[in-house]
């Protein structure tokens, strides 16, 4: 008889609903209990179950999947507080960026954003196609990095590194520009 992991893997739609019916009440208990609201814990409670279902094919053994998941709404629960202090940190500087804001529309600054716009495209230019590819749906699409590595065919954790080998790529280039 197959394990849950092996049938989820093997594509079974009456195991991913087993498996989440099994799981999701304690991990859900989890996350109310360190996230200020009932919709946060449900929103990272169906991040932790995709990204777990995703991944499951590089689960070592069956018998670590609860310590697993337990890892995996942690890791969600930092990312959730983390965003949100940048988020706050960001409001915060509302009134400096106000003022930017007005002086960047100087014919000075015009200049100056230009000139900076040009070594920045002769930098992205300067990459591989690969790379140049990969920063274009991150940055200008917008996609999620799931989203990336669905369209390229490739693992989530194989699809964030190469976005970390493009951006250090493209700031190099651009560091060598100056």
């Amino acid at each position: 008889m197959k394990s849950l992991v092996q049938r989820i893997i093997s594509g079974d739609e009456q195991a991913v609903i087993e498996f989440y019916k099994l799981y999701s009440p304690r991990i859900l208990h989890y996350l109310t209990v360190r996230l200020p609201r009932e919709e946060d814990a449900q929103e990272i409670l169906n991040d932790v179950f995709l990204d777990a279902i995703d991944s499951l094919s590089i689960l070592k053994k069956d018998n670590n999947l609860k310590a697993w998941l337990y890892k995996i709404a942690h890791h969600k629960t930092v990312d959730y507080y983390r965003r949100k202090k940048i988020k706050s940190l960001l409001l915060s500087q509302i009134p400096y960026l106000e003022i930017v804001d007005s002086e960047v529309h100087q014919p000075e600054f015009i200049l100056e954003k230009d000139k900076v716009r040009d070594e920045i495209e002769s930098a992205f230019k300067s990459l591989p196609d690969l790379y140049r590819k990969v920063l274009r749906l991150r940055y200008e699409e917008r996609l999620s990095v799931k989203e990336i590595a669905l369209r390229l065919e490739m693992t989530f954790k194989a699809t964030e590194s190469l976005i970390f080998r493009a951006r250090q790529s493209f700031k190099l280039a651009y560091e060598s520009s100056l």
